[in-house]
């Protein structure tokens, strides 16, 4: 099994350009089904749950094929399978967006219940909830969602109680082909969200509502083959921003769209970082110690939850004390034991982290991953602790992030892939 070994002390300095992001090619590519065409994306990122999303797809009967630039072209015109086996969709909650394209082109669906990482409760009711409201019939026997919507599904208007971004995806690829109107009331504003809706428009949907918790999506009777470009992954350019925060240095990230890290960028300057940013890059140069700085999760344009291990890390270094607050996921702190298992002085309460800052440093420790944005933290973690931190369970990181090892040692860092 790979594990990274990382050194820590070096800082980080030069010059890096985003991957794109996974958690908006995840379900453009799911998209595909809903056409009898061809769809090209590119600038999509060599990750683990790509490769899963493309073995379904392939399962089905998509053929793909692939450029020089790995751009990515898939052919759904001869779907002939509308099962997504337990097999595949175990080892991915994302995998649940394949359901609204099937019902929507062949009015039939079966999809397993998935899988993916254990951060706290992830519902599929509202994916369930959302397609009986355009009319589908759903059973959740045997570990399957059987769904079918005999004659197609009809627009309706769908009010979220909670937000969600896979299931407004799902809601907005069903309601394209759906006979009407569908109204999507607290919608994810999540720029993803919009990325996606973007490809759509690009194939012939319409939709407004860009941006806005209000999505308004008029049905249309096909969609038509279309070439898109993912965005850049936010969490990823968020992740190595800290980083440097962290280890202290001066770095420039290429392909970036600052905007759409406003909050991350905020909180990183009261940490100390001086950012400068245009339209399509970000410089950071930090030369002291990080001050601690408060944060409160909440869905976008606020502090994303997919930062909050990060910057926990990176609040177990900073001079003063600081309070991060989750509530988003209610078991998102499971990096924390291996935080203080590195000499982190943290105390759980509820849904709140109460961080001292070690003036002395964290102490290099074996750790283990338990979700994607966890094994984030502990790589950050070891970027600055003393001595040499053996992270294991990398699979999870490698759902996330493209090359990690390969990026961080680009700009310096003393880290290693090894098999054991």
């Amino acid at each position: 099994m790979d594990k990274l070994l990382i050194e820590g002390g070096a800082q980080l300095n030069g010059v890096v350009t985003a991957s794109g992001a996974k958690n908006a090619a995840l379900p453009i590519l799911a998209s595909s089904i809903l056409l009898q065409d061809k769809l090209v994306v590119s600038n999509v990122p060599h990750l683990n749950d790509i490769t899963t999303m493309l073995e379904i797809l392939s399962s089905m009967g998509a053929f793909m094929t692939f450029n020089e630039n790995m751009d990515i072209e898939i052919d759904t015109s001869s779907i002939n399978n509308l099962k997504a086996r337990y097999e595949l969709v175990k080892t991915m909650r994302a995998s649940i967006l394949v359901l609204g394209p099937l019902l929507a082109r062949f009015h039939e669906a079966e999809v397993a219940l998935p899988g993916g990482c254990a951060i706290g409760s992830r519902p599929v009711n509202l994916h369930i909830d959302c397609m009986r409201k355009l009319g589908a019939k759903i059973d959740t026997s045997n570990g399957y969602i059987k769904a079918s919507a005999k004659g197609g599904l009809i627009g309706a208007d769908i009010d979220f109680t909670t937000v969600t971004v896979t299931g407004t995806e799902n809601a907005v690829m069903a309601a394209t082909l759906a006979k009407g109107q569908t109204i999507i009331t607290n919608a994810a504003k999540e720029p993803e969200v919009t990325d996606l809706i973007k490809c759509l428009n690009l194939m012939g949907a319409k939709i407004s509502g860009l941006g806005t918790d209000t999505l308004i999506i008029d049905g249309v009777d096909q969609l038509h083959s279309a070439n898109f470009s993912v965005m850049p992954d936010r969490i990823e350019i968020a992740t190595y921003l800290t980083a440097v925060t962290m280890t202290g240095g001066d770095i420039t990230i290429k392909g970036s769209q600052p905007k759409l890290l406003d909050i991350v960028l905020k909180k990183l300057g009261d940490a100390g970082a001086k950012i400068e940013k245009n339209n399509n890059s970000i410089n950071l140069k930090m030369n002291e110690t990080p001050i601690a700085t408060d944060i409160s999760t909440a869905p976008f344009p606020h502090f994303p939850t997919d930062m909050q291990a990060q910057f926990i890390s990176m609040n177990s270094i900073a001079k003063g004390k600081a309070e991060v607050i989750e509530n988003v996921f209610e078991n998102r702190f499971m990096h924390v034991q291996e935080l203080i298992r590195m000499g982190g002085d943290i105390e759980l309460k509820g849904n709140t982290a109460f961080i001292k800052g070690n003036i002395g440093g964290l102490k290099s420790a074996p750790v283990m991953a338990t979700d994607l944005r966890a094994s984030a933290s502990l790589v950050l973690a070891g970027l600055v602790a003393s001595g040499i931190t053996k992270v294991d369970r990398i699979y999870h990181i490698d759902r996330g992030y493209e090359r990690i090892e390969e990026k961080l040692k680009l700009l310096g860092a003393k880290i290693d892939r090894i098999s054991e």
